[in-house]
């Protein structure tokens, strides 16, 4: 697969879109490569080279700020994308051609997620996340598709459980078009697994996709990470949460 900076073209960078907007597939990733100049502009500007560094092992996500809300998105996405990278370069036998086609699109989706975060964030974004998914077997359509129903219905509490913390409208509208996003991903997956089941009442990390009042899930960071912990390989510290 290309590197990301490879696929872009000048010229989607000169329009503003909505990264957000697309259908799921594979053209879409293009559109959310080129992830809107002008949104990229107004979120790096208010990144600081000279911003502090905590001196600590591994990487350090200090939410006193929405800079540290979203790096906390971006390691979620890092995650997220290096999984279904994995599962895209390699399907499991039987998965279907369209399974196939599909898990590609998210892999891309989620590529795009993590590179415009990345981005956004400028200097002030973490290192890469060393992940370890030791626990899923690649090859097995049953580990593949309940791992990818547990990764997407945490991205959705997640985002839903940050949104709270965010001060910025602009950076709240782009958690928002990402989660919503997230959410269809965890529609499909769990579509896959039993058919119907796109908004039931279960998940592999016990939270109710969908409560009483229709609404989605919503996790703390502490919790989310306490969950998504067994995948990643390098130390997160958290401070001023």
């Amino acid at each position: 697969m290309k590197n990301l900076q490879e696929q872009e073209r000048p010229d989607m960078l000169e329009e503003e879109r909505s990264i957000f907007n697309a259908r799921l597939q594979r053209r879409s990733f293009l559109q959310y490569a080129g992830a809107g100049a002008a949104g990229i502009a107004l979120i790096a500007a208010g990144c600081k080279k000279d911003r502090h560094e905590v001196p600590m092992t591994g990487v350090t996500l200090d939410f006193k700020d929405d800079f540290g809300v979203l790096n906390y998105a971006y390691a979620l996405e890092q995650l997220e994308a290096a999984f279904y990278i994995q599962v895209a370069s390699n399907p499991p036998s039987t998965f279907s051609p369209a399974e196939k086609t599909y898990f590609q699109d998210i892999q891309f989706h989620e590529i795009a997620h993590r590179e415009f975060l990345k981005k956004a964030l400028g200097t002030a974004a973490i290192g890469g996340l060393e992940v370890n998914f030791s626990s899923i077997n690649f090859t097995d359509r049953t580990s593949v598709l309940n791992a990818a129903k547990a990764f997407e219905d945490l991205g959705v509490a997640a985002y839903n459980g940050a949104g709270v913390r965010i001060k910025s409208d602009t950076y709240l509208t782009l958690a928002g078009k990402i989660v919503s996003v997230e959410a269809r991903h965890a529609a499909y997956i769990r579509d896959l697994i039993s058919n119907g089941s796109f908004a039931d009442l279960t998940s592999l990390t016990a939270l109710n996709a969908v409560d009483a009042n229709g609404l989605d899930a919503q996790l703390a960071p502490d919790k989310v990470l306490a969950i998504a912990g067994t995948y990643i390989k390098t130390k997160v510290n958290v401070i001023n949460l």
